[in-house]
């Protein structure tokens, strides 16, 4: 079965494309001894709406479909896979939750700050025993008046 890709997600790859060739590449190597992603080509990945690809263009995203997506994770991906990890929780854990089943509220709220990249996503699980099985974590929240009691 022969695959043509669309030509808006063709025209998509080729703008990832050159931002990898002339700013990543460039720099792959230093951000690997320097165990960091300079400001200032975090700003551009920004700026390309990097931080926001599933997002729904309503909240400040770019509303890209799973194979939109793909195709930007790969490009970024052909010099570091650094580049895309920087931008991937924001794409993924960290914003699919509230795009999903969040309130409509929650999506006006957070939504926007996570697509411009104005605020970055994360998720940290884990517990001695459990590692990071969430079905496995033992730590409860009980409610005990005006106060929640964490144990």
């Amino acid at each position: 079965m022969d695959f043509t890709m669309p030509e808006e997600l063709e025209m998509l790859r080729q703008t990832i494309r050159r931002f990898v060739d002339r700013e990543l590449e460039p720099i792959s190597e230093r951000v690997e001894e320097e165990d960091k992603i300079p400001d200032d080509i975090v700003a551009k990945m920004a700026q390309l709406g990097l931080f926001g690809l599933g997002i729904p263009e309503e909240y400040g995203g770019q509303g890209l479909s799973v194979l939109g997506q793909c195709v930007v994770n790969e490009e970024l991906s052909r010099t570091n896979a650094c580049f895309r990890t920087r931008m991937g929780t924001n794409n993924g854990i960290g914003s699919m939750g509230i795009v999903l089943s969040g309130t409509e509220e929650q999506r006006q709220k957070y939504l926007p700050a996570l697509a411009s990249g104005e605020t970055i996503s994360a998720f940290a699980l884990s517990e001695p025993n459990a590692g990071s099985d969430a079905s496995r974590i033992e730590t409860t929240a009980v409610r005990r008046g005006d106060r929640w009691v964490l144990n």
